[in-house]
């Protein structure tokens, strides 16, 4: 590692009370519409999963919400450099979703960063929301 790259701490010492904690202010955010799941052209993964599993407002507000302590993976330290500070958090969540007619189930990866706008509000952004494209392990389960 070269003197400019800093190190990415993966977190897995946090206990189901810290991921339950963490999850309430989350719903909290979704309940009151400060979040966002990102769609830019660097999150095209996301765009489309929405649009293959047409899933709506109302669905992707079901599966945040439905997001329990034991759907938790791991932390990790956001990779860029300007947002340092941050820790995003990892999910997999189980859902039933339809596939152009179809019930598939689908694991769904969920990476949640919980920040704050430059007026101090809190605000979530979900980084993250696809078909899991990678082995995970819970760490509750």
């Amino acid at each position: 590692m070269s003197s400019n790259e800093r190190e990415i701490n993966k977190y897995t010492d946090l206990t189901s009370a810290d991921i339950k904690e963490y999850l309430d202010k989350f719903r909290k955010a979704i309940f009151e519409g400060k979040y966002i799941i990102s769609q830019n052209p660097n999150r095209q993964e996301n765009i489309d999963f929405i649009e293959d599993y047409r899933i709506n407002t109302k669905k992707e507000k079901e599966i945040l919400l439905g997001i329990q302590y034991d759907d938790f993976c791991y932390a990790v330290d956001n990779e860029k450099e300007e947002f340092a500070y941050e820790k995003l958090y990892i999910f997999c969540k189980c859902q039933d979703l339809d596939y152009w007619g179809t019930l598939e189930s689908v694991d769904i990866y969920i990476k949640i960063n919980r920040t704050q706008t430059r007026r101090g509000d809190d605000f979530t952004i979900v980084v993250s929301f696809h078909k899991r494209n990678k082995p995970l392990k819970y760490l509750f389960k």
